[in-house]
């Protein structure tokens, strides 16, 4: 597995990351929230027993990359870790259409591969590795407005992992297979917070990345 024993991962995002974290999103009660980071924490400690990891889980609901990089190098960068996952963006498309009135509010493409680069940049030389997930919107109809608004933010995220070879997470591509088989109202009625099933698919799409076994014996 591409995890190791005794690595930590920092987890940053918005509220998909976030759900309910507390304190320093770390440690033995429910301070990792119950996002996809949970299922991701619950499935290493299971199927790894014998291995530790530590799991941080740095999100906050309502950010931005805007909000994010005001806040990355005290909660990413400062703390020694050896691998950051970075997902946001859903919240810098939703605010160009729930709150069109108010453009500053929202962050446009340009700015957004700029604040995620600079997120790369600041620790890329100090972990092992990056994982970025795309941004995603479960509307199957690529012609939606925000769905095709989202999918630019995602090939922003692809295009920056192409270039400083970071490990790209497509919860967008995911999702897609997913509602080929239902609808998308199993999993969030708003169609970006993730019900319980839906931390789990992200969960599992995390760790097809690390090369994790589900079937190791030990």
């Amino acid at each position: 597995m591409l995890l190791e024993n005794g690595d930590r991962i920092i987890f940053a995002g918005d509220s998909v990351t976030d759900m309910g974290r507390e304190g320093d999103g770390e440690g033995i009660h429910e301070d990792v929230g119950r996002s996809y980071v949970r299922v991701i924490e619950n499935l290493l400690q299971a199927c790894y027993p014998e291995m530790s990891f530590r799991i941080t889980n740095a999100g906050t609901s309502g950010n931005t990359s805007r909000d994010l990089l005001a806040r990355f190098d005290r909660d990413v960068v400062s703390r020694p870790t050896q691998w950051v996952s970075i997902c946001i963006g859903i919240n810098d498309v939703w605010r160009q259409f729930d709150m069109p009135a108010i453009p500053d509010r929202a962050v446009f493409p340009e700015e957004y591969e700029r604040n995620v680069e600079q997120m790369i940049l600041s620790v890329k030389d100090r972990v092992k590795g990056i994982f970025l997930m795309t941004p995603y919107y479960m509307e199957p109809n690529r012609e939606d407005a925000m769905r095709a608004r989202m999918d630019e933010y995602g090939a922003i995220c692809k295009k920056l992992a192409e270039k400083h070879g970071c490990i790209l997470v497509d919860m967008q591509a995911m999702y897609d297979r997913f509602f080929k088989h239902c609808h998308s109202s199993r999993i969030a009625w708003d169609r970006v917070h993730p019900n319980q099933m839906g931390a789990t698919l992200m969960a599992r799409e995390f760790l097809k990345h690390c090369g994790f076994d589900y079937n190791r014996e030990w």
